[in-house]
This record gives C-alpha cells, structure tokens and sequence, in this order.
C-alpha cells in the first residue's frame, strides 16, 4: 500500500514512511493511494472471529510489508487488549464504550498502535525521533501512555491553558522521562496551528527528526476503524446502524466512513458538533470557513479548523451529493448538552460525558425523522469521570474515579508554560 498527499506535490510512500513523516513534504495529509475492500464472508461470519483477527485483517492492506506479519499480530494484541461494550441505553440506541483503555478515551487505540509501529521502525536507529503532538483533551494522555519509555522517541504535547479538564491534564504532565507537556496561553487551534509551523520550518527539520501523533498521522487515523467492526460484531439487528460520532478533528468519523467503503455495513452517518460548527455549516451551504474555535463544556472537540475534514472529502470523491447521501452533520449547544446528560441518566441510568451527550441528543433527534425500526448507536468516547463538574451538575452525582486514574490525583504537574508564539516554541525546540 502507497500513500499519496492530498496536495499532490510530493512522492507517494510506503506505510512506514508516511508514518514516520506525519505529513508530507507539500504540508498536504498522507491518504491511501487505494481503499481495499474486505471479503464478503468475513462481515458476514464477523461473530465468529476474535479481536485480534479483526485487526489484523483490516490494518494489513494498510500497512503491506512495512512490519513483518508476525510483528504486526503482536503490535495489534498490544493495541486492543481491553473491552469495547456495545451498551444498550434504550431499544433504538447503543452506546459503543471506547474509555476502557488505559486513559479513559477512544484516542488510547491509535496512540497505541502508532507507538509501537515508531518502535519498530526506530529499532535500529542512532538517533531519536521527536513525536509532537497538539491535544484539545484526549489526545496528549493517550499518547503520553502510549510513548512513554519507547526507546528513541521524545514526545513534546501542546496544550491550552485552562481548556481541559483536570484528570485530561495531569495524564499528560504528571509522567515525566520522555515525555514533555508544553502548556500554551491559547486555543487549541494556536497549538495545532503552533505544530504545523514547526513541521513547516527547514531549520527544525534540519535539527529534529519530527513526526505527529495527531489524527493527521495515517498510523494514529488508521487504526481507529477497528472499534467500528467491533461494534458490528456485537450488533443484533438485521439492518445497519446509524452511527452518531461526536466530533472535533474529524479524524474518528472519517475512520468509519473508512471502514464502511471497505465493507461495514453502516446506514448512515452523523457528525455531531457542539458550537464549533464550521462542518455543519458546510453541509449546509457547501462553503467551508474555518474560524476561531470557541470553548465548551465537550472540549476535545473545540476546533475551529478540523484537520481530517479534507480526508472526508476525499472519499467521496470530492462529490457533494455523495457525501450528502451518507454523512450528515449537525451543531448541539452546550445547553442541551448538560440536559441530554440529566434525561438520560434519570430515564435510563446511564451517564454520559458531554461528547457522548452531543451524540446522543443528535442521533435521537435523527432517529425521530428516520423511519420507524431505524436503530443506531453512539461512540462513548471518554470516561465521565475527565468532566467531574459537568456530569455532578446534571446528574446530582459525583462519578467515582477508575483504577487508571486515582494515582495521578497525588502527582505534580510538570509543565512548560509558553504564549502562543511559534517562535518561542522554536527557540524551546532547538535548545533541546
């Protein structure tokens, strides 16, 4: 499998190097040069196969003979070695619970999938690989876990000031040895767009070997379709699922739209938005303006420019009424936001965090259009417990902490505090 960039002026490249570059020379997305189709009998007898032989028959066209098969079963064990509940809420809607790796969040699959493909790669280097990453929540523990004591790897994770939640920060500045917080008085779309200069500057790469473990990296985005055949593995309907994925960078709803050209049968899928609403707008007006990200109370996904967004694109083709047809995106308020979680919680004793509550409220509001017997599910994308306050308010009670995280609530957080400046971050990176 070769990938090229979406801004067609580089050389297409094997998986391992795609993943080792993040992006291309041309500053464009890495994109598969062919989107391989699954056998049909597989979908159909999918009950019957384990995770693990899931991944490996949906990553391996992916990754071709850049990792030895062998390697490649041991580094997609490693990935998923932990549970994906499809949780009935009520008859019509399920809940895919993606918090039950090691940080609470679905982003926890990529990073560790990408960790280890560095490692490998990294084998037999001299020299060490920088991994920089910018993070709105979830990002920077997940990958703080997954790259943390990699041999050869350094990880430096921008993120704002004061717009994640406690547990999301001390997961990415309380571990320390290779792994760096760089804290920066701004939004997340400064960090991200603070990354992308460094990526853009020939003296920092000249210095640095750099590489992004941001959804942007093919090895963070890819991996990210295999919760999507888990859930249709524990699906008990006949007709396909809608599937509702809250949504900020865009990177986890393009990975299903992924797997549904490969083969998943999905019936129709909905971004949902919370006030950053630069896709649903787009979908309403077929003019894409980017603006800056405004906070909310679900914000991993307060991006104002969501990067994977031109990935979507791609796989339609670049034909509107393609993408009309299965994708569909919509904009929830911070207000019913904070309801969703109170109705779904005394109606049906289950307890969302705010991403989740976005989804819900959206998909429930498609099923009401759709015709009768459609059924659909949500991705649970993190943990209440990263958005204590939130969910006590609209439920009245305080979510308990998971093992995973108690011991950070004694930790120091270690970080560096920085204005939203590339320079400053240039001078930081080539003191190093």
């Amino acid at each position: 499998m070769n990938y090229y960039s979406l801004n067609h002026q580089s050389p297409k490249v094997n998986f391992a190097e795609a993943a080792l570059r993040g992006q291309a020379p041309d500053k464009g997305l890495y994109f598969p040069e062919s989107i391989p189709t699954l056998p049909a009998d597989f979908i159909q007898n999918i009950k019957q196969y384990s995770k693990e032989e899931i991944g490996f028959t949906v990553m391996k066209p992916y990754v071709g003979d850049s990792i030895p098969d062998d390697v490649l079963q041991e580094i997609i064990n490693q990935t998923i070695n932990f549970d994906f509940p499809l949780v009935q809420v009520t008859d019509a809607i399920a809940s895919l619970e993606l918090f039950h790796g090691p940080t609470l969040a679905f982003k926890d699959v990529g990073a560790r999938f990408m960790s280890r493909c560095l490692g490998y790669f990294n084998r037999n280097a001299y020299h060490h690989t920088t991994v920089l990453v910018a993070t709105s929540g979830d990002t920077g523990g997940a990958v703080a876990n997954g790259f943390l004591g990699v041999d050869g790897i350094d990880v430096v994770i921008l993120y704002p000031s004061g717009k994640v939640s406690k547990i999301q920060e001390l997961q990415l500045t309380t571990l320390g040895k290779n792994i760096k917080a760089i804290e920066v008085k701004g939004t997340f779309d400064d960090c991200q767009a603070m990354v992308k200069q460094v990526f853009a500057d020939e003296q920092l790469n000249h210095k640095l070997s750099l590489t992004s473990a941001n959804s942007i990296n093919v090895a963070r985005w890819l991996p990210q379709q295999l919760y999507y055949f888990f859930a249709y593995q524990q699906w008990q309907h006949e007709q396909a699922p809608v599937i509702c994925v809250p949504s900020g960078n865009f990177g986890n709803i393009c990975a299903g739209v992924l797997a549904h050209i490969s083969g998943l049968p999905v019936q129709h899928f909905i971004a949902a938005c919370n006030a950053n609403d630069v896709v649903p707008n787009y979908m309403n007006t077929q003019v894409y303006e980017p603006k800056p990200a405004v906070a909310t109370l679900s914000n991993a996904m307060d991006v104002g420019h969501p990067s994977n967004f031109i990935r979507i694109l791609e796989l339609f083709h670049q034909q509107f009424s393609e993408l009309k047809t299965a994708f569909s995106s919509v904009s929830i308020s911070d207000t019913i936001t904070a309801q969703t979680i109170t109705n779904v919680y005394q109606q049906f004793n289950y307890t969302l965090d705010p991403h989740g509550a976005v989804a819900y409220y959206a998909l429930e509001q498609y099923l009401k259009n759709s015709p009768s017997g459609a059924r659909g599910m949500i991705l649970e994308t993190a943990h209440p417990i990263k958005f204590p306050d939130t969910v006590e308010q609209a439920t009245g009670i305080a979510p308990e902490y998971p093992e995973q995280v108690k011991h950070l609530l004694s930790q120091e957080k270690l970080s560096v505090v920085m204005d939203a400046k590339f320079e400053d971050l240039k001078e930081w990176l080539m003191s190093r």
